[in-house]
């Protein structure tokens, strides 16, 4: 490897301090297909939102599917744009980005996605793909491309020799290794990881997690981590959020969460995650389904799947408030003594 080239690929190290990224009060919703004469209707796939992700912090995102998780991520990456609320980079509003500066924020803001395949152009080989982005935002020459192209590679586990191959030729956990370097090709300062493992074996999503964790620590990469399997997002994260039909539903870090969640949609989450056994108490079973996005529930919209919903969770939504240092909930209960289970098998 050539460390001098690479080291001009990748960042510094920024050092805690403000937030690096910050989302305030985002909404989005969309179009549902019209049907005959019926009023065209939408669905609400983010309410009011809010979190920040500061230098070299993980957050990890985690909700049931249609829980607006990758809409989320993709407002993040200015790919959608908010009905309401802003998204804001080191103090700028993204929709305020033109020009150079949105160029520049497209560099330092990248994205893995879930399927490996799909984010590759079959038709380029590994080298063309990564010099394709290096060419946009690099501005080095062919040659010093093609190097950093070869370290970048060796970087994520993988070999010179490979660049010229396509990426039909690899396993998808290779093709996820390549989408890796595509991103750190770009300088990024926050890597969005979209569910980067759910398409991989089991056999191979070890390896991809401790690649992904390895070089967030070395180069202080601030990370949105979207993952459904909790067990994944224990290990990779410092901080949760948790979302359901849009909405957070509690906020905090890893070992609380994991230990003592006070919300109980958090807490049936952790019951129902496989291998999950009973330490005390008694479980926190979810009810029912999941309702459908485009007719929610009145008031909090878990109440029809909480086992401890009362009259009054049907009448007003609850506000996201802090229970403890770090710690916040969206319930209306004070009285819940949830458990955690053990340590799954």
């Amino acid at each position: 490897m050539a460390p001098n080239m690479l080291s001009q690929a990748l960042p510094i190290d920024v050092g805690i301090g403000a937030p690096l990224l910050e989302v305030r009060g985002v909404v989005r919703s969309f179009a549902l297909p019209r049907s005959g004469f019926a009023p065209a209707s939408r669905v609400q796939a983010v309410t009011d939102v809010s979190f920040s992700i500061a230098p070299g912090e993980v957050l990890g995102l985690v909700g049931e599917s249609g829980s607006g998780k990758s809409t989320l991520a993709r407002l993040v990456m200015r790919l959608l744009a908010p009905d309401h609320g802003s998204v804001f980079f080191e103090g700028r509003d993204l929709a305020a980005l033109v020009g150079a500066d949105l160029k520049r924020f497209r560099g330092t803001v990248q994205m893995v996605f879930q399927d490996p395949y799909a984010s590759l152009n079959p038709r380029r080989n590994v080298g063309q793909a990564i010099d394709e982005v290096l060419a946009l935002h690099g501005g080095q020459n062919r040659a010093e491309r093609h190097v950093l192209a070869g370290d970048l590679l060796e970087r994520v586990g993988l070999g010179r020799s490979d660049i010229a191959r396509r990426p039909h030729e690899f396993s998808g956990g290779q093709r996820q290794r390549i989408a890796i370097a595509r991103a750190l090709a770009v300088k990024p300062r926050v890597l969005v990881a979209d569910e980067p493992v759910s398409a991989l074996d089991v056999s191979v999503q070890a390896g991809i997690l401790a690649l992904l964790r390895d070089l967030q620590s070395s180069f202080n990469l601030a990370m949105l981590f979207i993952s459904h399997d909790l067990g994944v997002v224990e290990l990779m994260a410092d901080r949760v959020m948790v979302l359901y039909l849009g909405r957070v539903m509690e906020v905090a870090s890893v070992r609380s969460v994991f230990r003592e969640p006070r919300h109980p949609y958090t807490a049936g989450l952790l019951w129902a995650a496989p291998g999950a056994r009973r330490r005390r108490g008694q479980p926190v079973l979810l009810k029912d389904e999941i309702p459908s996005p485009a007719d929610p529930p009145s008031g909090c919209v878990f109440r029809t799947r909480c086992p401890f919903a009362q009259s009054e969770c049907a009448q007003s939504v609850p506000p996201l408030r802090t229970v403890r240092p770090g710690h916040q909930i969206a319930c209306l209960r004070d009285d819940l003594a949830l458990e955690a289970p053990g340590p799954h098998a």
